[in-house]
C-alpha cells in the first residue's frame, strides 16, 4: 500500500490511512460551509496548520497512480497520468524486468509550485531477485486541467537517472566459464549444472559449488541498471559499480574423450553413464550421462555386480591363490538355503580356473569361495582401492561402500557386488584405473580446489596386480568381454550385471569397466536396468573406444 506523509514533521514517510480521514473530513466541511469558496476556505485552514487542500487533493490522486504502480498494474496506473500510453508501457517494462517480490512506495509533503500544480516527493522501495533491497527517491508533479487531476508522466518521474528510451532491467554478474582440460567451455551439461535464471545463482553441479567464484565473491549477483529499450544495452549501472570479476574454473576434463563418451551414450533409452579417468594421476577425463541432469556418472550408487569381482579376485590372490589354480562353476551354490547362479544358469566345464571364473564371470565360483576370507577381507582389498575413503575431487561425489560381513549370506553376496556392496561409476572406473597404474590415486576433476587427496590405507601387492592385468585382459579375449575383441589399444575389461529391486526375475544393471593397455584411459560404463555386462554394457564401451580412437586418428 502506497504510504502518504501529509506534515512536514518526522518520520518523513508515514501511511496514508489515517490521512485519508483528515482529507474526508475537509471535504465535508467544505460542503457545509455556506458563502466560501474553494480556495477561500484554504486560506482558511492553512491559518490552524493543516495541509493545503490543493495540495491534498493532488497528492490523493498521485496516491492512486503509486498505489497502482505498486500493485504492478501498469494499464490503472497509465490511466491516471497525462500520458497514458507511455506511462503504461514504462512502468510494465520496469515491474516486468525487475520482477519485485516485494513493492513499497511512499510519498512525502507536497508542495503547490503554481495554480494548478502540486509537487510531491515519493520513494520506491523494491526487493528483487538475486539483487536483494533496492530503493530510490523520485518526485511527480501533479497538475489540474478541466477540473481533473492528472500525474504528469515523464521518464525521470519513474527513476530520475533515466531519460526516454530506457528503462530499468537486473543484470546478473558476469559469471566466469567453467573450462575444460584444454582451456575451453566445458561442454558437458550434468558437471556444469544450472544457473538460477530468476537469481543469477548457482544450483547445481560446478555452478553451485564454484558459485562466488564464478560471480567474484559473496554479495548480490544481480545487479539494477539503466538499459537502452531499443538495444537492451546497459546505459548506467546504478548497483554493484564496485563488484569484483569472476575467475573461470578449470576442470581436468578431455573435449575429445568427453565428447567420444557423450556419443556412444547417444540414442541410449535407458539412464547411462560413462567415466574415463586418466590411471597416470587420477585425472577424470570425461563424466557422461544420459540423460543430462543427475550425475549419476559421479554421484550415483548402484550395486556393481561383478565387476567388484576385481577387488574379490584381489582378496583371493592375497590369499595365495593363482590365475591358474582350479575353479569349479556350478550351476548353483547354496548359503544356508539362499540359492545363488550364473547369468543364465551357464556352468564351466570340468578344470575350470580361476582365470576362467573371472573371465566368464562365474557368480557360483565366487560364493562357494567366501570361506577363504574373512568377515572384513573384502573391506579390507576394497580400501587398497580407495573404495570407501573421502575423496577431495572438486566436486560431489559418491566414494564407494563395502562393509565388513556381518552373516555368512551377507559376505557370499557382497563376493559378487551385491548385498551392502555399492559404488558409482567413478568408484568402479578408479578400479580398473587402479589396475592399470599398480597403485590408487585418487580421481580428481578440479586440481585447484583440491586440498588432500585421499591416500589407500594399504596398497596391492605386484603380483596380485599383475595377475588382475592378466585375467582382465582374458576376459575381452577369451570371456564375456568379448565385444571389444576388435578394439585397437589392447582393451583389459571386466563385465558385471548386478540385480536390484524385488521382482522376480530380478532387474539388473548392465555394468562394464576397463582400461586400454597402451594409453592412459581407464572407464566404466553403467546402463541402469539395463540388462547384461558384456551383452548391453559391451556394445557401449565398444562404441565409446572405436569413437575415440578413431578422433585420435584425426
Amino acid at each position: 500500500m502506497t504510504r502518504i506523509h501529509s506534515h512536514g514533521g518526522s518520520p518523513p514517510y508515514r501511511r496514508r490511512r489515517s490521512r485519508a480521514r483528515t482529507v474526508a473530513l475537509a471535504i465535508a466541511s467544505l460542503a457545509v460551509t455556506g458563502g466560501v469558496g474553494y480556495w477561500g476556505y484554504a486560506t482558511l485552514v492553512a491559518r490552524d496548520g493543516s495541509e493545503d487542500p490543493r495540495v491534498v487533493a493532488a497528492k490523493g490522486h498521485l496516491a492512486k497512480f503509486l498505489d497502482a504502480w505498486e500493485a504492478g498494474d501498469a494499464q490503472r496506473a497509465g490511466g491516471l497520468t497525462d500520458n497514458p500510453g507511455n506511462a503504461r508501457s514504462l512502468i510494465a517494462s520496469v515491474m516486468t524486468n525487475l520482477k519485485p517480490s516485494k513493492t513499497e512506495i511512499s510519498a512525502g509533503t507536497g508542495e503547490r509550485k503554481a495554480e494548478g500544480r502540486v509537487d510531491v516527493p515519493f520513494r520506491v522501495a523494491m526487493t528483487l531477485p538475486g539483487a536483494g533491497d533496492y530503493a530510490w527517491d523520485s518526485r511527480a508533479t501533479v497538475v489540474r486541467t478541466g477540473g481533473t487531476w492528472k500525474v504528469e508522466f515523464r521518464t525521470p518521474m519513474v527513476h530520475p537517472d533515466m531519460v526516454p528510451g530506457q528503462t530499468l532491467a537486473l543484470k546478473s554478474r558476469e559469471r566466469a566459464p567453467i573450462l575444460d582440460a584444454n582451456g575451453h567451455a566445458l561442454r558437458a551439461a550434468s558437471l556444469v549444472g544450472q544457473v538460477d535464471p530468476r537469481t543469477g545463482k548457482g544450483v547445481s553441479g560446478l555452478q553451485a559449488r564454484y558459485d562466488e567464484q564464478l560471480t567474484g565473491g559473496p554479495g548480490p549477483s544481480r545487479f539494477v541498471v539503466v538499459v537502452d529499450r531499443g538495444s537492451g544495452q546497459v546505459v548506467k549501472w546504478l548497483t554493484g559499480t564496485g563488484a569484483s570479476p569472476g575467475k573461470p574454473v578449470r576442470t581436468t576434463i578431455d573435449p575429445r574423450v568427453q565428447e567420444a563418451a557423450a556419443e556412444a551414450l547417444d540414442g541410449v533409452e535407458k539412464n547411462a553413464a560413462i567415466v574415463a579417468i586418466d590411471p597416470s594421476n587420477g585425472h577424470i577425463l570425461a563424466a557422461a550421462n544420459m540423460p543430462a541432469g543427475m550425475n549419476r556418472a559421479l554421484e550415483g550408487r548402484y550395486p556393481p555386480g561383478s565387476t567388484f569381482k576385481v577387488v574379490t579376485a584381489a582378496a583371493l590372490l592375497r590369499q595365495g591363490m593363482k590365475p591358474s589354480d582350479p575353479g569349479a562353476c556350478p550351476k548353483y551354490a547354496y548359503v544356508n538355503g539362499q540359492r545363488f547362479e550364473n547369468q543364465g544358469q551357464f556352468v564351466l566345464p570340468e578344470g575350470a580356473t580361476l582365470r576362467d571364473d573371472f573371465a566368464h564371470s562365474c557368480n557360483t565360483f565366487f560364493v562357494n569361495s567366501r570361506g577363504r576370507l574373512s568377515a572384513s577381507a573384502l573391506h579390507d582389498t576394497a580400501a587398497a582401492f580407495g573404495i570407501g575413503g573421502t575423496w577431495d575431487v572438486g566436486t560431489a561425489t559418491y566414494d564407494g561402500s563395502v562393509p565388513v560381513a556381518t552373516s555368512d549370506n551377507d559376505k557370499a553376496a557382497a563376493t559378487i557386488g551385491q548385498a551392502r556392496v555399492q559404488a558409482s561409476p567413478l568408484v568402479m572406473a578408479s578400479t580398473a584405473a587402479t589396475v592399470k597404474a599398480g597403485v590408487f590415486k585418487q580421481p580428481v576433476l578440479v586440481p585447484a580446489a583440491v586440498k588432500k587427496r585421499y591416500q589407500a590405507p594399504a596398497r596391492l601387492d605386484p603380483a596380485v596386480v599383475a595377475s588382475l592385468r592378466s585375467m582382465m585382459r582374458s576376459t575381452v579375449t577369451d570371456g564375456a568381454g568379448r565385444a571389444l575383441q576388435d578394439i585397437p589399444g589392447e582393451p583389459h575389461a571386466k563385465t558385471g550385471t548386478a540385480e536390484f529391486g524385488t521382482d522376480t526375475p530380478p532387474r539388473t544393471h548392465a555394468w562394464m569397466i576397463g582400461y586400454q593397455r597402451n594409453q592412459n584411459l581407464a572407464w566404466s560404463v553403467l546402463l541402469e536396468d539395463g540388462g547384461s555386462g558384456g551383452t548391453d554394457a559391451g556394445p557401449i564401451a565398444a562404441k565409446f573406444l572405436r569413437t575415440l580412437a578413431g578422433s585420435s586418428r584425426r
